[in-house]
């Protein structure tokens, strides 16, 4: 099948990579077709190491001598003040992760911008979240600025994984008190710790132990081991995956039955877009893939 004109895969290759390896693949693909362009938005991102959620449909790239962004090709070209860093990745040119971060909190939904930030810290340990608060204020062009604070304000590098973040998003529209992160007893660490009411949240989906592949029934029977212990330390505890979070309902069971209380109204326009951020993306033949990257 092809790729991008003059780049061609095979077909069963292909519908074996998950979404974003197929987007990052047809990131290669332009570079390959248009050498020494600088890649930004969600093309910088896949190559940074940055999360991007689905399959995003164009490769974004700057260009400084277009008056106005076009699309062309399955190329977006963005037009550019000068003011964003630009890196070199394996030979590749793209925006840095603090340009990458600040273009993807003003311009996508406030929970992916969330994800995106807590990962740019992750990744770059110089990065601060006034470093961010600071890039997005001093930026020549006000455009999604306002939008972009919501999420470069609650930026942490404590949420280790994409459905951390995005859970962190619904768990505040949903109304509930914003939580502790990374909290340790004894030797388990949890993921989210509200004090106040004693209660653990785990946002289940990535490996909890030493990072191996192992065998689902050892792997079930520790978890519930962890979970009794826990216990003993709590007065509550709810798990949730992905598609509980994408479906909202499940994840506000998950919390008011393991003891959670909200403290404010929830926020439906934000929860509503949420979900339809997280859906899963249809493949041919009716398969279904998860619309994440961790």
């Amino acid at each position: 099948m092809r790729v991008r004109r003059g780049v061609l895969a095979s077909a069963a290759l292909w519908g074996d990579l998950s979404p974003w390896e197929r987007y990052a693949a047809r990131v290669h693909a332009a570079v390959l077709t248009n050498p020494g362009c600088v890649f930004s938005h969600e093309s910088a991102a896949v190559l940074l190491g940055l999360p991007i959620i689905g399959e995003p449909r164009d490769v974004h790239v700057l260009d400084g001598s277009s008056a106005t962004s076009r699309l062309t090709g399955g190329i977006r070209l963005h037009t550019t003040a000068g003011d964003r860093g630009i890196v070199d990745v394996g030979g590749i040119l793209v925006t840095s992760v603090l340009a990458t971060t600040i273009d993807l909190a003003r311009s996508r939904h406030c929970a992916w911008g969330l994800a995106v930030s807590d990962a740019a810290l992750r990744l770059d340990d110089t990065l601060t979240v006034e470093a961010l608060v600071a890039h997005n204020e001093s930026r020549l062009g006000s455009r999604g600025r306002r939008r972009a604070r919501w999420a470069l304000h609650r930026a942490s590098p404590l949420a280790e994984t994409t459905l951390e973040s995005l859970s962190r998003a619904a768990i505040e529209w949903l109304g509930f008190e914003e939580p502790e992160l990374q909290k340790w007893f004894d030797g388990d660490r949890v993921d989210m710790w509200w004090a106040g009411s004693r209660i653990i949240g785990e946002s289940d989906g990535d490996v909890k132990y030493d990072g191996s592949r192992q065998d689902p029934v050892v792997a079930i029977r520790r978890e519930k081991e962890r979970d009794r212990r826990l216990a003993g330390v709590s007065d509550g505890l709810a798990h949730w995956g992905w598609a509980d979070v994408a479906r909202i309902d499940p994840l506000r069971s998950a919390l008011r039955n393991a003891g959670l209380s909200p403290v404010a109204p929830e926020s439906s326009p934000e929860l509503y877009s949420l979900s339809a951020l997280m859906a899963p993306r249809r493949r041919r033949g009716g398969e279904t893939a998860p619309g994440r990257r961790d």
